[in-house]
């Protein structure tokens, strides 16, 4: 991007890492001190219901008195695209970029700044590099019939059509695996070819949470006995007992799929748990896999030296 194309463009800021790295308390007080509010970049935290598991944040909706709208409140400062989506409905790439980029501009139009804050790669690159996301509806039949194959044989299939997208995908998400094989089915393109980017929506400042694996792998610990300890287990049980099933994009995320087979009686609740911690910190390797390709990305340790790199951002 030139210069000149930089002042024409309004400002976002990002800030991003790997799950349990801090992210929450890191983008509250930076939207303290910026005049700040909070866009979610987070796919599981858009769902209703789930609150426990996602590591959403503790907050309730309240009345905007600048807007007249309600808004999700935490620490005073407004969350947008959280606490939205029903569990059991459809969200799409498409949906979340449209919506974010047209939330930043109405806060950005109040003289407010932007935080988009998350650890979903792709939700946060499609709107940082604007992916023009294939225009691809989804297939209801196709579907069906990749969702009764297992993540292994969906990763098998799309190696032969997409290789690349293979190295970059989570291959543990299997809404994820599905989508990509579907563009690909019926586009007769790679999925991964078809992510092309337009011009810039906005200037944009990436800030990334930097961790030392052994610190992060111990808050992933921690964090998930304090879930349990607040509940995650009923949490996971009313959502089975409301007729969620453990193939929505909902369900099957870090935090209820390991339950699973916990509720279907072939493991042990401790076994459960153990599957949670395991899996999160894969899911956080995987994130920070993704985070590294992207060079434009500045990573700090601390909120002083995010503050300094926002100040000189907003000059």
């Amino acid at each position: 991007m030139s210069e000149q194309q930089a002042e024409k463009l309004s400002k976002l800021v990002v800030i991003l890492g790997p799950t349990a790295s801090g992210k929450t308390d890191f983008s509250i007080e930076l939207a303290k001190r910026f005049n700040g509010e909070i866009i979610n970049a987070d796919s599981r935290q858009i769902y209703k219901k789930m609150n426990i598991g996602t590591a959403k944040v503790r907050g309730a909706w309240q009345k905007n008195k600048e807007t007249n709208e309600k808004v999700f409140v935490y620490e005073n400062i407004p969350h947008y695209l959280v606490d939205f989506i029903d569990p059991g409905d459809d969200f799409s790439l498409a949906q979340f970029k449209d919506l974010v980029v047209a939330r930043a501009r109405e806060i950005i139009s109040r003289g407010k700044l932007p935080l988009l804050v998350g650890g979903t790669g792709l939700y946060i690159q499609a709107v940082v590099d604007n992916l023009l996301i294939p225009a691809v509806p989804p297939n209801k039949k196709l579907r069906k019939s990749l969702e009764e194959k297992t993540n292994l044989e969906l990763v098998e299939l799309l190696a032969k059509l997409d290789p690349l997208a293979v190295r970059t995908i989570d291959v543990e998400n299997k809404r994820r695996l599905i989508r990509a094989l579907e563009v690909c089915i019926w586009t007769g393109k790679t999925f991964s070819g078809q992510q092309n980017k337009g011009e810039p929506l906005f200037e944009c400042l990436q800030i990334g949470l930097s961790v030392p694996r052994d610190e992060l792998n111990n808050r992933i610990a921690e964090r998930a006995e304090k879930m349990m300890e607040r509940g995650l287990l009923e949490e996971v049980r009313a959502l089975v007992k409301q007729r969620y099933g453990w193939n929505l994009p909902s369900m099957s995320g870090t935090g209820y799929k390991q339950f699973a087979n916990y509720f279907q009686k072939k493991i042990s609740l401790e076994e459960a748990v153990e599957l949670l911690k395991r899996d999160t910190r894969r899911y956080a390797r995987r994130q920070m896999t993704w985070f590294k390709r992207d060079i434009k990305i500045k990573w700090v340790s601390n909120v002083e030296d995010a503050a300094r790199l926002i100040t000189e951002f907003l000059k």
